[in-house]
């Protein structure tokens, strides 16, 4: 699904200490998996996440996704591609304040979908949300709550690829590996790609992507399968 080519993402290009975020190197993707990416802070693994989904433009290389060039792609097709195809779960949840969770998961489908109430149900079930946290708004909600309602907000138009950040970052191991469960379900017909610190949500990826200061680790062969 996606082809990377020798990508690289410079910050401060104009200044004499220029910042490498992303080093300079290839990845292929496939159409479906759960797929980690985990290095320390500052290893560029949210950099090659905001590429991938057209979120930030790379310095040089090429980005293939299902063949095509996303570098050129106009802004209005970038825009399009990632309503359509791509849903993202952020560290920090961006719900909508004065909606209840489920309108917060509604609120991201699509309006020809007659069953989007039924799907936004019952994501939020298989999630752990309960009948009483369906309606409640988001300053009534834990952290934890808030971000699966985050994560069922990005699943509800069944997104050919999901970008997920940190996606456990607000959970108890307990409610984490019951999400990367679902992840994992999903994963089975979609492109899962989940950036995080811990090495143990991930024991059941189909791959595991190492990253460190801006290149993919090969001190271990750069990733586990």
């Amino acid at each position: 699904m996606f082809q990377v080519k020798e990508i690289t993402m410079i910050y401060d290009i104009e200044k004499e200490n220029k910042v490498y975020a992303l080093g300079g190197f290839d990845l292929e993707l496939p159409d479906c998996g759960l797929i980690g990416f985990i290095g320390p802070s500052g290893s560029g693994k949210s950099t090659l996440m905001y590429c991938l989904s057209t979120l930030k433009i790379p310095t040089s290389g090429e980005i293939l996704y299902n063949r095509k060039s996303l570098l050129k792609l106009k802004a209005a097709e970038r825009e399009k591609l990632r309503r359509e195809e791509f849903g993202f779960v952020f560290q920090r949840h961006f719900l909508v304040p004065y909606m209840s969770a489920i309108d917060n998961v509604m609120i991201a489908g699509s309006e020809a979908d007659r069953n989007l109430n039924t799907k936004a149900e019952n994501i939020l079930k298989s999630l752990g949300l309960g009948d009483r946290e369906l309606k409640k708004r988001p300053s009534k909600l834990s952290g934890g709550q808030r971000q699966r309602v985050a994560i069922a907000r990005a699943m509800v138009n069944e997104p050919n690829v999901l970008f997920a950040d940190e996606p456990t970052a607000a959970l108890d191991h307990e409610n984490a590996f019951a999400v990367m469960e679902v992840l994992k379900e999903y994963s089975k017909e979609h492109l899962v790609l989940v950036i995080t610190h811990d090495m143990s949500i991930l024991k059941d990826a189909d791959r595991v992507i190492e990253m460190w200061d801006g290149m993919i680790d090969n001190r271990k062969g750069g990733e586990t399968i």
